[in-house]
């Protein structure tokens, strides 16, 4: 069975990520960043989630992207948006995406394994630069150059799988793998409880989704 590092946020898409890779027969290491985020309650879901789809490990890091602000998901003086976004929206966390893959990239190298899953989505997002196709070709790019067992003939593999697919699309997916997106947490703004806004761009996706799908929206929202 080969290993992969799975980043795991604990939201709706990186959930559907995690299943997949498990369906593919990836032994799976789940790996959640504690950076600061006012959504704190995603990383109580990544765990349940973690357990609920058979990751064989699950660990949290911690990097506090807080200390240096300019985003609404750290930075409490930064209102999250409630209005729908134009260009790239306050909630974009700079260098996110790139920090959280180098975790991944570190973990995986120490683990042997040659495959790391994201859970980005160029199609119903927002807006972010950091889950375009071409960043996640440039960072694997740069993995190959940086590290001793892509040297010695282990070269790596950064997998997006949701990176063209529609929200619907993810979800339908996810349920017919047995995702139970009633444990994940994608709002921006959610309480301790992991209820919903119900107002954010990213509850406004993912309530958009739901709908496209056809499928009932199992989200705990607080009004």
């Amino acid at each position: 069975m080969k290993h992969a590092v799975v980043l795991l946020s604990g939201g709706l898409d990186s959930a559907t990520v995690l299943a997949m890779a498990r369906a593919q027969g990836y032994a799976c290491h789940a790996l959640s960043v504690d950076y600061g985020q006012r959504h704190h309650s995603e990383l109580d879901a990544s765990r349940s989630v973690a357990r609920a789809l058979g990751a064989i490990e699950h660990r949290v890091v911690n990097v506090d992207l807080g200390g240096f602000g300019g985003s609404a998901l750290t930075d409490d003086k930064i209102a999250v948006p409630e209005q729908e976004s134009t260009g790239i929206p306050l909630t974009y966390v700079p260098a996110r995406n790139t920090i959280m893959l180098s975790l991944a990239l570190a973990w995986a190298e120490v683990l042997n394994a040659q495959d790391i899953f994201i859970g980005v989505n160029a199609v119903d997002y927002s807006g972010y630069p950091d889950c375009r196709p071409a960043f996640i070709e440039a960072f694997e790019r740069m993995a190959n150059l940086a590290t001793q067992a892509a040297i010695e003939g282990k070269p790596l593999t950064v997998h997006a799988p949701l990176l063209h697919l529609s929200k619907a699309e993810i979800i339908r997916q996810g349920n017919q793998l047995g995702v139970d997106y009633s444990a994940t947490v994608s709002c921006y703004q959610a309480d301790q409880q992991g209820r919903a806004c119900g107002v954010c761009d990213s509850c406004r996706l993912r309530r958009a989704g739901f709908t496209a799908a056809g499928v009932t929206d199992p989200t705990r929202y607080r009004k």
